[in-house]
């Protein structure tokens, strides 16, 4: 009895198989906003403002990374969770790719993170004179948090690989 329930959770993991290959029909969605946000800047880029125009590209640059961390999500979660991937060396192979286990996977997540949310609050402080400042206090608040959480957990991380 207990080798059967050993073997049916240790083939349970293959239930995630399917939450990773959903990850990349997101990517795909992301790829078709980022698409859809160059269309709508194009005819009007002449026409704006430098600003309006760094706020699109900062607009971009946060659909990219929000990318590249679905991209490390859905690879290395697979791979620490689910199996191995049998892609041989000499194609083109991601160099991380098997390298990273489920504690840097973390650490990247939480750096990707305030990445992510260092873009928006950039984004907040190019229109800081139509935000209001309780708003703009929120979000700078948010961002610590997210910066001070990512801290702790790579500190953490140190400490217990130590």
């Amino acid at each position: 009895m207990e080798r059967f329930i050993e073997r049916t959770m240790y083939a349970a993991r293959w239930l995630l198989a399917p939450v990773y290959l959903g990850l990349s029909i997101a990517i795909l969605f992301l790829g078709l906003k980022f698409f859809q946000e160059v269309l709508h800047v194009l005819p009007i880029i002449f026409s704006m403002s430098e600003s309006d125009l760094v706020l699109v590209i900062l607009a971009l640059v946060d659909l990219a990374l929000v990318g590249g961390l679905l991209v490390m999500v859905m690879f290395s979660g697979y791979e620490n969770f689910v199996s191995k991937m049998d892609i041989t060396e000499n194609s083109d192979r991601l160099g991380w790719l098997g390298k990273m286990d489920s504690s840097s996977l973390k650490n990247k997540v939480a750096a990707s993170i305030v990445a992510i949310s260092s873009i928006h609050l950039l984004q907040v402080f190019m229109s800081a004179q139509t935000v209001p400042n309780d708003k703009i206090m929120w979000y700078i608040l948010l961002h610590l948090t997210f910066v001070i959480s990512a801290f702790a957990m790579g500190y953490l991380d140190k400490i217990t690989k130590h």
